[in-house]
């Protein structure tokens, strides 16, 4: 298997959490029902392998960057321990994923990618 790379993750995680939005405003009961139901345990599957072991995967000497992917990864296994909670159930309704959208876990896990995204970029610059 090969390893993902910092901005194919981000792009699983990123894409996956837009689908969520979609998926909590059509108002199904169950992943059962509706067009998009079954994909949306793709799409958490493929977030969880795009936030397992994202801190390895931007590389880093620097001490600030390293703190911070040492909060990267904290959060990552927090939204991941959600997105595997929702992905146990027999069903996964809109408002579940709804729910898990509203989670702290899975915004702080965000802000993070969106922060750390943007603070390597202007290191690139």
């Amino acid at each position: 298997m090969t390893e993902l790379s910092f901005e194919t993750r981000l792009d699983l995680i990123e894409s996956g959490y837009e689908f969520l939005l979609a998926y909590a405003a059509q108002g199904l009961e169950s992943d059962t029902q509706g067009g998009s139901g079954p994909k949306v345990r793709d799409v958490l599957t493929d977030m969880l392998r795009g936030l397992t072991g994202i801190a390895n995967a931007l590389p880093t000497d620097q001490e600030s960057l390293k703190a911070f992917l040492a909060v990267l990864d904290g959060d990552a296994g927090k939204a991941g321990a959600a997105i595997g909670l929702v992905l146990s159930q027999p069903h996964i309704s809109s408002q579940l994923v709804d729910n898990l959208n509203a989670s702290i876990h899975l915004r702080a896990l965000l802000t993070d990618l969106f922060l750390i995204d943007e603070a390597t970029k202007r290191r690139a610059d």
